[in-house]
């Protein structure tokens, strides 16, 4: 990373409402948020782009509350997960069966699809796991903390979701 760390950014947009410095900080963790937040919402690219806006809303609004305890991204993470979980709890959640994976050797964007096509598979909490677990490359302890779970919770999820995972991928090969 180049530039100012991420705390002096902070402090410059509170000091100074500098909002050249919560543009930065921004650009610098759009990227992860909205990749989380699509995989959360299970490639509803729409949905997830609105929530990234909310998240940074969010934390612009109660960007004083971080303490810099934690990491400023772990600290986003948590608001783009609480963004998803009120807003999953207001609509219906219709999670129908997938088609499975197209057969044979994929390209790129073939393998990306039978990604978001797999974890539609998953309870909303094993994609939750997996997707900061693995998607974020967060260790445990941090995607706990995002979830505000304790860390066995995180990893029963982690677990369940890597073997339906498996299971669905097996199937897919098998057919």
């Amino acid at each position: 990373m180049t530039g100012p760390s991420d705390a002096a950014l902070v402090a410059r947009v509170l000091a100074d409402d500098d909002r050249r410095a919560f543009a930065e900080l921004v650009r610098r963790h759009q990227s992860a948020i909205r990749t989380l937040l699509r995989r959360l919402c299970v490639g509803d690219a729409a949905r997830a782009d609105d929530l990234a806006q909310e998240t940074f809303l969010r934390a612009y609004r109660k960007l004083a509350t971080w303490r810099g305890d934690a990491r400023f991204s772990t600290w986003l993470h948590q608001i783009a997960w609480r963004a998803w979980a009120t807003d999953a709890r207001r609509r219906p959640a219709p999670q129908p069966e997938p088609p499975p994976p197209s057969p044979g050797p994929s390209a790129r964007a073939d393998a990306r699809l039978d990604l978001e096509r797999a974890f539609a598979v998953l309870r909303d909490e094993e994609r939750a796991a997996l997707a900061l677990a693995f998607g974020e490359d967060l260790s445990h302890e941090e995607a706990a903390a995002i979830l505000e779970w304790p860390l066995g919770t995180l990893k029963s999820h982690v677990a369940r979701g890597k073997e339906k995972l498996r299971r669905f991928f097996a199937a897919a090969e098998a057919s």
